[in-house]
């Protein structure tokens, strides 16, 4: 008890001195202690690790050039970091973050030792950008909720084209599949997902509103396993749907309530090279894995800023070397950590 008052006191000491606004920060953590964060515990076989959060530029290893540190100094700048990080991205170094709280799209460029923070689009001001898609070439689709707009940009943040006459109302969602050449777009209102060719052509629409197989509820957002279905957050049928290529409804799993494997808020998804699913729930304030027929495997986080904690997230991607990304919108930041590690994937790296 007198652990959780401390707690706290200093909570509110915080708010105190940054205003209401600010988010409560979280204590200093001994790195060591960081570092030896895994998921299930000992004496357990570890399935998830810690790695490190990332809550701008300079955490992702990329500095401020000297001349925008005089710059900073002499009007009072300073370091520059999410608002609230909605959805994320990363391939061969460089991280991708959708951040609606600072109206932004930012590109962390680590091998070219580089960062920009996009608030403006072909000469249009972003207002809610929420979901990414990459291609292989680091080509980024940003879908913006607003706006009623996809955009698509080059890895210099250059526009290549956008998709805003095909009757998008809200786009929530996307996922691109290299080898089809296709791009799927989840739109929450009308619920249902809108598929594009390579070029931007609607080719189709998948789904309808309902609660029934291959129906939506408001889904939220989208992915593609390692088979190329389509995994979908069915948010308030608080389920997640897979569906075919060809828009056919394959399975389903989840349902409302507060037990292991239940909803309550589904938003992130992401499926690893196992074909395991990574289901983030935003008021459990944790992510879920389960396997392919829907049974339970693990969760990892709680409420709370420390390393491993989380408030309110949203996205989630696994990338290629099996790193996992979570949006943890309200704890500013992207926290990263390794996957897959009780196969000995880990230590090939």
């Amino acid at each position: 008890m007198m652990y959780h008052f401390k707690t706290w006191l200093a909570g509110m000491a915080l708010l105190l001195a940054g205003g209401c606004g600010a988010p409560v920060l979280a204590p200093t953590t001994d790195p060591a202690a960081a570092a030896a964060l895994v998921w299930p515990k000992p004496p357990e076989q570890p399935r998830i690790r810690y790695l490190q959060s990332v809550a701008g530029p300079q955490d992702w290893g990329i500095e401020r050039s000297l001349l925008r540190r005089l710059a900073d100094a002499l009007t009072g700048g300073g370091a520059e970091l999410f608002a609230r990080p909605s959805a994320v991205a990363e391939a061969g170094g460089v991280l991708y973050v959708a951040d609606p709280g600072a109206q932004a799209l930012w590109i962390l460029d680590r091998p070219r030792s580089r960062s920009a923070r996009l608030t403006q689009i072909g000469g249009e001001a972003l207002v809610s950008p929420v979901a990414l898609a990459l291609r292989a070439d680091g080509a980024v689709f940003v879908a913006d909720t607003v706006l009623k707009k996809v955009f698509l940009l080059d890895l210099d943040g250059v526009l290549i084209r956008s998709f805003a006459t095909q009757g998008l109302e809200r786009p929530a969602g996307l996922a691109w599949d290299e080898g089809a050449r296709r791009l799927y777009v989840l739109d929450s209102l009308r619920h249902r997902i809108a598929v594009f060719d390579g070029n931007g052509a609607l080719l189709r629409n998948i789904g309808e509103s309902g609660g029934g197989d291959g129906q939506f509820n408001h889904p939220t957002h989208l992915a593609l396993d390692a088979s190329g279905a389509l995994l979908v957050t069915d948010a308030l049928n608080f389920r997640v749907q897979m569906i075919d290529r060809d828009g056919r409804f394959v399975a389903k799993f989840g349902q409302v309530g507060n037990g292991g494997g239940d909803f309550a808020a589904p938003k992130g998804i992401a499926a690893d090279g196992e074909n395991h699913y990574y289901v983030v729930d935003a008021l459990f304030d944790a992510v879920q894995i389960f396997d392919q027929k829907g049974q339970l495997l693990l969760a990892f986080g709680e409420h709370g800023a420390r390393p491993g904690q989380f408030s309110l997230p949203r996205g989630i991607i696994i990338s290629a070397d099996d790193k996992v990304y979570v949006a943890d919108a309200y704890n500013r930041r992207v926290q990263v950590f390794q996957g897959a590690i009780a196969t000995g994937k880990e230590q090939t790296k």
